[in-house]
């Protein structure tokens, strides 16, 4: 797929791996150093990160950090829905997206604005995941799929798979079935392999490892690993706690999965993966 057509007229083209600005509007995300309140800082954040290269804007405004119990419809939205419609305004060409498991903020999300609803509950909400795939056919949004294996709460509590690349690949072609039976569009569906979703160090490890796997599905990929703690526990055993201490671990992923052709990476710090993921991409032009 060469390029995904959006809401308003917007578009992605994947002639290069594009780069997803993490926008958290929480005051509990496990980076502190991505939280922003309150519209104005918002916005302000938004437009360094398009200054900075950001092709997207992915907004949230529930933490999913393992352990986090979750935010309700009314605060998302509360949140949510006057930071888009401020950056839309400011920004009419940018692709937006929101990050929630929630179809009614999903919903407003899009209202006000937003082109892509990233979903890490990989329609595994039983009381959610009808209606999710319901609003993004009805209103040809794109949809992030990510596979998950629990709820954020208990999600790192010893996950364990007979089969990792096999168990997650079904996972995704199930639920690709699941929104295609829906009315949603194939064309309009972005797949997410879920690192640090039910993951150990190990599995996150094995999902970068055969990422040509998940890119065989023929659907745009996106890897969301940016300062998640396994990159700690490689590149800073030390201090293995510390987001702060992850950013070169995080630039490198971002460059494999340029390599490899990986479709979006979804990262904290705009810059300098735009940086890493645009050397790559210029390398590969001088392939023989």
């Amino acid at each position: 797929m060469d390029e995904m057509r959006l809401l308003g007229g917007r578009k992605l083209s994947f002639a290069r791996t594009l780069v997803m600005g993490i926008l958290n509007i929480t005051n509990d995300s496990f980076y502190a150093a991505s939280r922003v309140s309150g519209e104005s800082g918002a916005l302000a954040r938004a437009a360094a990160m398009a200054e900075n290269g950001a092709d997207i804007i992915d907004i949230g405004a529930e933490s999913t950090r393992p352990g986090s119990r979750g935010t309700s419809a009314e605060a998302e939205c509360d949140a949510l829905v006057p930071v888009i419609r401020s950056i839309r305004r400011e920004f009419p060409l940018m692709p937006i997206s929101v990050d929630t498991r929630k179809s009614a903020v999903a919903s407003a999300a899009i209202e006000a604005g937003a082109d892509i609803i990233n979903d890490v509950s990989g329609l595994d909400l039983p009381e959610e995941a009808g209606s999710m795939a319901a609003l993004a056919a009805g209103t040809g949004a794109a949809y992030v799929l990510m596979h998950t294996k629990g709820t954020p709460d208990v999600m790192q509590n010893s996950p364990v798979y007979d089969d990792l690349i096999p168990e997650i690949v079904s996972f995704l072609e199930d639920k690709i079935s699941f929104l295609e039976k829906a009315g949603a569009g194939r064309e309009s569906i972005i797949i997410d392999p879920g690192i640090g979703f039910g993951k150990k160090v190990s599995d996150n490890l094995t999902i970068l490892a055969n990422m040509e796997d998940f890119l065989k599905i023929g659907l745009p990929v996106l890897i969301g690993a940016s300062r998640k703690g396994f990159i700690g526990s490689v590149t800073v055993p030390s201090a293995p706690k510390d987001p702060a201490e992850r950013l070169e671990g995080t630039a490198a992923i971002s460059s494999l999965c340029a390599l490899l052709g990986v479709h979006i990476v979804r990262v904290h710090d705009v810059q300098a993966n735009r940086r890493a993921v645009d050397m790559i991409d210029e390398i590969k032009k001088y392939r023989k």
